[in-house]
């Protein structure tokens, strides 16, 4: 594996890519913060081993240079496990950001609401989640274990910086919620939704826990950011069929916010020494 990183930073750092601070991972519909970077534009399919985005609204491409007065790498779109890849394989792009120097991680999401104080087009800062397929297995952090790239067992706990938790919410006035993992890409059923609302969850997406571990097992800091893009059905009673057209719609009508909020956020975030 750490081969396998390093040839890909190395592709990166030969195109004269700057050296960034902080990483940065856009979810559905939240890609156009990237054409704010000033610098490059790399596509994932360029970069040895990294995987390559199929999902829509997902550019599928790396931004690397000055956004917001901070040098950052932008994934301008993801990969999911509902697109065949494996969780190692989903999370080898923030290996390859860490490698590139990035120290802190900023995760955003599009995200169905089960809190009933939820709306669709609220910004919401994750503080902890629940995976119920990383439970049952499928861990980035499964498999033989490289030393040299971060310890055997990686406590979960506190995975949200709180500290970052804290700028956010007092930056942008999100609440706090806790995040369910599923892996999709079937929209979740009202049976599940009730399970995990009875659990403590406040929203449901298809992404960024196996990104948090990966980012927690090189510790780097991890901030996350969900947008709720729908509200989730938990009754069959209810006759409303979630659809990704209200997702991307949503999507769209956030992506002013959104853009605010990072451009306050990101300055603010501390440097490596602080």
């Amino acid at each position: 594996m750490r081969e396998r990183i390093l040839a890909a930073a190395d592709h990166i750092r030969a195109l004269g890519a700057p050296r960034p601070d902080i990483a940065l991972v856009l979810g559905s519909g939240l890609g156009p913060l990237a054409d704010e970077v000033q610098g490059m534009a790399i596509p994932y399919a360029d970069i040895p081993d990294f995987p390559v985005s199929t999902a829509p609204s997902h550019a599928g491409q790396l931004r690397i240079g000055r956004l917001f007065g901070r040098d950052c790498v932008v994934m301008q779109g993801r990969v999911h496990m509902y697109e065949g890849y494996s969780p190692q394989e989903v999370v080898f792009p923030i290996r390859v950001m860490q490698e590139l120097g990035a120290y802190t991680l900023v995760l955003t999401n599009a995200a169905g609401g089960m809190n009933p104080v939820y709306r669709a087009g609220d910004l919401v800062v994750i503080e902890d989640h629940l995976s119920l397929a990383v439970a049952s297995g499928l861990d980035p952090l499964r498999g033989p274990n490289d030393p040299d790239v971060g310890p055997r067992f990686v406590s979960m706990n506190r995975a949200y910086d709180p500290a970052l938790v804290a700028l956010a919410e007092r930056i942008g006035g999100l609440r706090r919620g806790v995040y369910a993992h599923v892996v999709g890409p079937s929209f979740e059923p009202p049976a599940l939704i009730r399970m995990l609302k009875s659990a403590g969850c406040d929203l449901v997406g298809m992404s960024t826990v196996p990104e948090v571990i990966a980012a927690r097992h090189l510790d780097m800091k991890v901030l996350a950011i969900s947008a709720v893009t729908n509200i989730a059905v938990d009754s069959t009673a209810n006759t409303h069929i979630t659809n990704e057209d209200e997702v991307w719609e949503t999507a769209r009508a956030i992506q002013p916010r959104f853009l605010a909020l990072m451009q306050a956020l990101i300055p603010a975030l501390p440097k490596e020494d602080a």
